[in-house]
């Protein structure tokens, strides 16, 4: 396909694991995209907004809005984000001059596997992986986004890859942004009884669309010594593309 994407890349990935952002890309150009990364992005205002601090949240939405309102569309390697600009944009800009384009915004804005699925019709991107990988669904992706198959399609066309069921895949990982921090141990215990579903599939790794779901997982079976690692959804499909 031939079409024109930008790119936005979400803080943690941008902070931590710009990996994921240079994957996400290489996987785009492999289908026939041409993307680009406005570099006046900044944080989507996600952390302030779930926090309750709106009036600090909407300079960044606004901002975000400025940045990206000539997109065609919008590819975001994180849930999280894609639902913080689809879904929460518009009620926290509801009495902005700018909520009519973050109306339109939402709607050409999508998750990495929801554009590759849904929008472009790829679910074989001709990526090889020949471990065995388990998938853990984002509370983002998975609640607000609606997003259960299209990760998994592409998945199964992966060459050499056996994709491994988890127990209790749709169970929250426990990190939750600010819930990490604010309510330590219940985090902790249900990221704990996340890597035990990890754990029990015996999969070398597993995957998911968030990068703060894949480090907070990651944190705790490197704690518990499990041989599980992480790898975001765009690792894998930028493996060795054909």
């Amino acid at each position: 396909m031939s079409r024109r994407v930008s790119l936005f890349v979400p803080c943690f990935v941008d902070q931590l694991l710009p990996e994921v952002a240079v994957d996400t890309v290489k996987v785009l150009r492999h289908i026939g995209c041409e993307v680009a990364f406005p570099e006046d992005q900044t944080c989507c205002g996600q952390p302030a907004f779930n926090t309750g601090y709106w009036n600090d949240a909407r300079p960044c939405a606004e901002r975000f809005i400025r940045v990206f309102k000539d997109a065609e569309v919008i590819v975001c390697p994180s849930g999280s984000c894609t639902t913080m600009v689809r879904s929460f944009y518009p009620e926290l800009l509801a009495s902005s001059p700018l909520h009519a384009d973050a109306v339109s915004l939402g709607v050409r804005t999508f998750e990495l596997s929801e554009f590759l699925v849904k929008i472009a019709g790829v679910t074989d991107v001709g990526a090889t992986f020949p471990h065995t990988v388990t998938y853990h669904a984002s509370c983002h992706g998975l609640r607000e986004l609606h997003l259960r198959d299209e990760p998994l399609q592409l998945l199964r066309k992966v060459k050499g890859l056996k994709l491994v069921d988890m127990l209790r895949a749709e169970e929250c990982c426990g990190f939750g942004g600010t819930f990490s921090t604010k309510f330590e141990s219940i985090s902790v215990a249900m990221g704990e009884s996340k890597a035990e579903s990890v754990t029990a599939t015996g999969a070398e790794f597993v995957t998911a669309i968030d990068s703060s779901c894949l480090m907070h997982m990651q944190g705790i079976l490197t704690r518990r010594k499990s041989n599980a690692r992480t790898i975001h959804l765009a690792g894998i499909l930028a493996g060795e593309t054909a």
